[in-house]
Order: structure tokens, then sequence, then C-alpha cells
């Protein structure tokens, strides 16, 4: 294949699709930004460029086709339709998956047979095989979507999800995807020249995260993607997108990134994780608790994936955390501070109103984003250590 224009979509957690659009149009693209998904066309090289630059989507996928099917065999023949060699090759391994909503065809694994006949048909005839094809050679994830009998039919180019960057090494009980703390970062005020702390910082995914914004590093550098191993996909012009990647990232800025935690060993995980994407001089980690939290710095960003206190044995305990975080925090007047959390009651606790909330998924966890917007300091004389 000559370097083709396929129909993409970059999927996302439900909240993000604009922050996934504004990405791709940074990176030069037209965008549709729909529920769940951002549309946009582009070729193979694009696809290596978006699965290496997007730091808040799920995967990209290709759209194969898409149709009105209200009947098996209106999706037999549609799908049997599409020249499916153009994609597959004869040994390819396609396994099919589906789902379905609020459509006709409700029977998920009797899409997921018909679609996998069809394109079989498909491809016997093209390759002239009367025996069966063997997918023995790489793999092609397909998907079949209906949605109020719209079929969508995607070809994942991705493999394992694209928040799995490769650097996290250990993780702590409740990590927060990278893709997410990518989102959190690039929901605040922050720019690379401000002071940045993460006061709960887990296994250190949301100050690695702030760190490779902040040397512009492509958060999928470390790790590879399935298409890369499709015969069509040309390894020397992958190599080259990748050096292009690299050659933007920016080793030489100043980067003011503290990172804290209560538990020394999620201080030791975190410091493995950042030392494994090369970010470790770059973040300040220390073990200390929010109450003995202090700082003379001003004008900076505050960004807390708190405990939420599921269960109801945490609740007070919690409760007490975020009495304790409004003690230390409010009192910084010239910080912008952003907390995830599924309380909706925060705010009580905290002792103050959010300037902004925003609804987020962490997960299958619907939270906020409690947004406290700070004052800047044009008077900068003032600047200490933590």
């Amino acid at each position: 294949m000559d370097l083709m224009k396929f129909n993409l979509v970059a999927t996302c957690a439900a909240g993000i699709e604009a922050l996934v659009g504004k990405e791709l149009r940074d990176l030069g693209y037209e965008v549709q930004v729909e529920n769940g998904r951002v549309r946009f066309t582009g070729t193979e090289a694009d696809i290596i460029k978006a699965s290496l630059w997007l730091r808040t989507a799920d995967r990209i996928k290709i759209v194969v086709d898409e149709f009105d099917a209200t009947t098996f065999d209106e999706l037999f023949e549609k799908t049997t339709a599409i020249p499916w060699d153009h994609f597959l090759p004869m040994d390819a391994a396609f396994p099919v998956e589906g789902r379905s909503r609020n459509s006709k065809l409700h029977s998920v694994p009797d899409s997921q047979a018909i679609v996998k006949k069809a394109i079989v048909n498909e491809l016997s005839a093209a390759y002239h095989r009367h025996t069966r094809l063997p997918e023995t050679g790489a793999k092609f994830p397909l998907e079949v979507a209906i949605n109020k009998d719209h079929v969508m039919l995607t070809l994942d180019t991705t493999g394992s999800s694209l928040f799995k960057r490769g650097y996290r090494v250990e993780k702590g009980a409740a990590p927060l995807k990278e893709n997410m703390a990518a989102a959190l970062v690039m929901l605040t005020s922050w720019y690379p020249d401000m002071p940045f702390i993460d006061p709960f910082c887990g296994s250190g995914t949301i100050p690695i995260e702030a760190a490779m914004i902040g040397r512009n590093i492509a958060p999928g550098f470390n790790r590879d993607f399935i298409c890369e191993k499709w015969p069509w996909v040309d390894g020397e012009m992958v190599q080259q997108v990748r050096d292009e990647a690299d050659s933007k990232a920016d080793y030489d800025r100043e980067l003011d990134i503290f990172a804290s935690d209560i538990d020394g060993n999620m201080i030791e995980i975190s410091k493995r994780n950042a030392e494994e994407v090369g970010l470790l001089d770059d973040i300040h980690f220390k073990q200390l608790a929010v109450a003995d939290f202090k700082t003379d710095k001003v004008n900076g960003v505050i960004i807390g994936n708190p405990p939420y206190g599921e269960r109801m044995s945490d609740k007070e305990q919690v409760h007490e955390l975020y009495r304790q975080m409004g003690k230390v925090f409010k009192p910084l007047t010239s910080w912008s501070k952003y907390f995830l959390t599924s309380d909706l009651e925060f705010e009580k606790y905290y002792g103050q109103q959010a300037t902004k909330r925003r609804k987020l998924y962490n997960g299958a966890i619907r939270t906020d984003y409690f947004q406290f917007w700070g004052k800047k300091v044009r008077n900068m004389s003032s600047l200490s250590n933590y």
C-alpha cells in the first residue's frame, strides 16, 4: 500500500473528548468531536504520529466501513462487500470483538460470528482459498460496534491501550491511568515554567506525565503499537516518524516539580517509575503528610488525586484529610488547585467553594475535578524552597 488515507477515530474516556480533539488539532488535523471519540483522517504515518503524541486518548482505530443494518442478512451482505484484502493479508489473525446498544441486532456473539464469516468469505474469494484461512500471521483486531442500528467496523492499530506508556514498573493500590493523569494536567493553567505540586503522588503518574509535558516528550516513545507488525506498514517510515518525535524533546528547560506522599513505599515506587522514563532528576520526591506541607513559592499549580473514601469505614478519615487540605492549601492564594474525587461534598470539608467543577470518569468511577483558581502575584521576590 502506498500511503493511503484512512478514516480514523481516537477513542477516549467520557468527558475528555475535547482534550483529544485539541491535541489532534495541535498536531495539524481537522477533527470532529463525538461522544467517547474524535474522528480525523490520515495515512499510516499519521497513525504512528498520533499514537506517539496523543496523551489523553485510549486507541487509534481505522474505520473500515460504516452502514445501517437491521437484519443479520444485511450485516452479512454489507460486510462481504468490503474489500477486506486491502487491509488483511492472507495469513492475518483477525479476532472480532463486538458491542451493541439500542439496536435490532442486539446479540453481540451472533453479530461477531456473522462479521467473521463475511470477512472469511471475502478473503477466501480474493486469495483463491478453498481451505480454511491460516490466521498464523500478524494480528489485526477488529470490532463490530452497533449503535441505534448503525454499524461501525473498525481495525485497532494500537494493541495494548495508549495509556500503557511502558514506564510504570510498579503501581499502587488504586493507580490513575497515565492518560487520565495527563488529562488532569492539561485541564489546569500550568505551564512548564511554573512550580507544580502533587501532594498525593502514589506511584508518581501525575508528576511523571507533567514532566513529560514539560519536556515535550512524546508519551508513546517507550512502547510499540500493534500496527507496526503489519506487512503494509513500512518500518523505515515508522522509524522516521519516531526520530522526528524524539527530536522535539526539550531536555534543557528547568522544571520545578514536587511530588509527595505520606507512604514512603509509594515514594520509592514513584522514583523507580520516574527513573524508567528518564525523568528522576526532574521531579523532587519526598515522603510527607499533607498536614506538614509548607512552601514560600508563588504562582504554582497543585494537582491532587486524594483518597475518595469509597468504603464507609474510610469516610471520616478521608473527610478529616480534606479538612487538613483546606487548612494547608487555602492560604496559598496565588496557587491554582485542582483535586479529583468521587466525594461530591468535597467543598464542604475543604472549606471553600470551587471556581469550577468538571465531571470526569476515573475508570468506572464518576468523579468531579474541583478547581480553585488562584490570583497571580506580580511581585516575584519571595521565592524560596519547599
